[in-house]
């Protein structure tokens, strides 16, 4: 990708080239921009020639060249397959015993079979046990791992695998909101008896921070 600059320079040698039929000099593009040296010139356009979009003859005056379309298409660089998001440390997948803590660890690259978008998404790592049976696109969550979190989708609903907050604490688990009773369960889905449903009540300090949309495998 060409900076600002760079295509202004190379807008200048297309223009000067169709109007006078040859190619400015280092010198003529450094009068034009009103660059520091001849060397600042030499610098853009050594650039222009490496991304493939002029060919230059070395140690030749006026040699600057434009590269045919078909040739800068072929050297620009393939569609972007992969992207990072930031990992926000870790969520329990057990009781909520970890707290909430929004301090970037790093970064997780991502590949586009796995998710098109990147805007409001963050990792988090896999602690605990009890969602390793939950099957998110073929992958369960085990401890290690890593899910990526839609922090946009607020409103959950029955069934959708989620990342809490209770009391300050991070926890992933599947919602269940009773239709009768309006009540809320957050439910364990782990080879592994001891973990409960979580029941919560107004009473309780709970948001809905995102929705599961992915795993990383470790």
């Amino acid at each position: 990708m060409l900076t600002i600059k760079q295509k202004n320079v190379l807008d200048y040698i297309k223009q000067f080239i169709k109007k006078n039929e040859y190619a400015p000099s280092l010198e003529e593009i450094q009068e034009h921009f009103n660059l520091v040296s001849v060397s600042t010139a030499s610098y853009y356009i050594n650039r222009l020639q490496q991304e493939g979009y002029i060919k230059k003859e070395a140690h030749r005056s006026r040699s600057i060249s434009i590269q045919p379309d078909e040739i800068i298409k072929s050297a620009l660089p393939k569609e972007i397959k992969s992207f990072s998001v930031p990992v926000l440390g870790a969520a329990n997948a057990g009781q909520a015993v970890l707290r909430a803590e929004e301090n970037i660890e790093g970064y997780l690259k991502v590949s586009r079979d796995v998710l098109s978008r990147k805007n409001n998404i963050f990792a988090l790592r896999v602690e605990g046990d009890s969602m390793n049976k939950a099957k998110i696109a073929g992958k369960n969550l085990k401890e290690g791992d890593f899910v990526l979190i839609d922090s946009e989708y607020k409103s959950p609903k029955n069934g959708d695998y989620v990342l809490s907050i209770i009391d300050g604490c991070a926890n992933l688990k599947k919602f269940r909101r009773d239709e009768k009773t309006k009540e809320v369960m957050l439910v364990s889905e782990s080879t592994n008896p001891k973990h409960k449903p979580i029941f919560l009540s107004s009473d309780d300090d709970f948001i809905v921070n995102g929705r599961i949309l992915a795993v990383i495998k470790k």
